[in-house]
């Protein structure tokens, strides 16, 4: 990674709503109203006369779950790079979900990996932690708010082209009724995005337009999820410890629990998460949810020591995805895509949220540079690029050593030497405040992973590495 990427990577985070910007587009489509569809939609807003947001849910009311987000009962985090970019596209947002119930608590000892706390990295940050559906409810509520933004219930079934530009999104109403007698609608528009998440069926349409799909890129992260809901009968204010992520290294098991998460959320609740990989589905009952805590650091004791609200809701995953945008050959102009549509990562590395953000801050880049409408968004995707680049590093790279080394797979020498390295900086995390911070820059995508590779940060990790290793192999967890 050069300079200039990492650079463009923290312009990306720290990018501002425009002033007195031209209007390019009568009406914009963002087909898929989940957050990083409306996201994408706020930045729209202020490109079109009108913003139409196309979801086949009725988000109209706030009822908590929904289908089209199977995972949202799950434990969520808005990493500090998206929570910033959403308080200044929004600004106000993070008071109003305190308002709400949710918590803005000190990150401070917040992390520890196979049981040992991660070392303060000085900077006082704070973390948002709040439910999904309620953070999606009060996204929605301040971008359909906007006098240009309405919501149009229905399934996108499709795409019209003319001069080998987008030119209208085909759609079943949803609205209620029977289905089987509505026929297709057609939604003109001068500017589409496709944030229909995961299983979006853009590749679809393309290829069957004649349009090249982008490549689908898949590394094998087989999770399972358990995320349960507690009472919380202490105000945030009065906990010992405001929460926890605890992190499990293959050699380091804890009752099949590799990762697991607690959070004081609103409602006066605690939402606590425990992830296996593979074969490890760790607190399918309650029963068995609140023995596997009592094998982790103290305050996941006391996050499930309350009365239990609901059963345990269980996900899993199976694989991390990611769809090559910028390799595709000949592309519609006009169109682009956000979120999960172009990248869903291994979930437990909290990028979601935030890299739907970020790629919002990609579109209003790209619509703020005099882009050439009737050609491919080429500049949007190179842009995308960077983003998702840095968060694949992260996420599936992380991943496929895990896989890598439970396989026993021989990698290059340059691959070896950059998992050795990372290595060295996890575990001096435990014992230097200083990289600690820069290891912590990147994992809440405030920075891009490349400044890891600094020389003189890999020095300093590598000498407080000699002794973490000799010290994990001795360290009991903190009951």
């Amino acid at each position: 990674m050069t300079e200039s990427t990492v650079s463009l990577f923290e312009k990306l985070v720290q990018a501002d709503p425009p002033d007195d910007v031209p209007v390019l587009f009568d009406t914009a489509c963002v087909i898929g109203g989940s957050i990083a569809g409306l996201l994408a939609a706020r930045v729209l807003s202020d490109r079109a006369r009108r913003v139409v947001v196309i979801e086949p849910d009725d988000i109209s009311t706030e009822t908590g779950s929904r289908p089209g987000v199977p995972q949202d009962q799950q434990v969520h985090t808005l990493l500090p790079a998206g929570q910033l970019w959403v308080e200044r596209w929004m600004p106000g947002i993070t008071e109003e979900a305190q308002d709400r119930g949710a918590s803005f608590v000190p990150d401070k000892g917040v992390t520890a990996i196979n049981g040992v706390p991660q070392a303060p990295d000085g900077e006082g940050r704070h973390l948002l932690a709040i439910g999904r559906p309620l953070l999606e409810t009060l996204i929605r509520n301040r971008v359909t708010a906007m006098d240009n933004v309405s919501v149009l219930r229905g399934q996108a079934t499709g795409l019209q082209y003319r001069d080998e530009a987008v030119s209208a999104v085909r759609y079943v109403p949803t609205d209620g009724g029977d289905q089987g007698d509505r026929g297709a609608a057609v939604l003109d528009a001068d500017f589409v995005v496709d944030a229909m998440g995961r299983s979006s069926r853009l590749s679809n349409w393309l290829r069957q337009s004649g349009y090249d799909q982008p490549r689908l890129e898949r590394v094998e992260a087989p999770i399972n999820y358990a995320t349960a809901l507690f009472e919380r009968p202490v105000k945030v204010a009065d906990l010992e410890k405001v929460g926890a992520l605890a992190l499990f290294a293959p050699q380091y098991p804890s009752s099949g629990v590799s990762v697991a998460a607690a959070q004081p959320i609103e409602d006066e609740q605690w939402i606590v998460m425990l992830m296996g990989y593979g074969d490890s589905r760790p607190g399918r009952t309650i029963g068995e949810f609140r023995q596997a805590c009592t094998k982790l650091p103290s305050v996941f004791t006391t996050a499930t020591a309350g009365a239990a609200i609901g059963d345990v809701v269980t996900y899993r995953q199976a694989e991390s995805r990611r769809r090559h945008f910028a390799e595709v050959g000949r592309f519609p102009a006009r169109l682009v895509s956000v979120g999960d549509a172009v990248a869903s990562f291994n979930p437990i590395y909290g990028q979601g949220m935030s890299s739907a953000a970020l790629h919002a801050s990609c579109l209003a880049s790209y619509l703020g540079g005099g882009p050439d409408l009737d050609t491919a968004a080429r500049e949007f995707f190179r842009l995308q690029q960077v983003v998702v680049d840095a968060a694949w590093a992260v996420s599936a790279g992380g991943d496929a050593a895990r896989l890598d080394a439970q396989n026993g797979t021989e990698v290059p020498d340059e691959v070896r030497e950059q998992r050795w390295a990372m290595e060295q900086i996890t575990a001096a995390t435990l014992f230097d405040g200083e990289v600690t911070r820069a290891f912590n820059n990147v994992s809440y995508m405030l920075r891009h992973p490349a400044t890891l590779a600094d020389p003189e940060l890999l020095a300093r990790a590598v000498a407080a590495a000699e002794g973490a290793m000799a010290d994990l192999a001795d360290t009991t967890i903190d009951r």
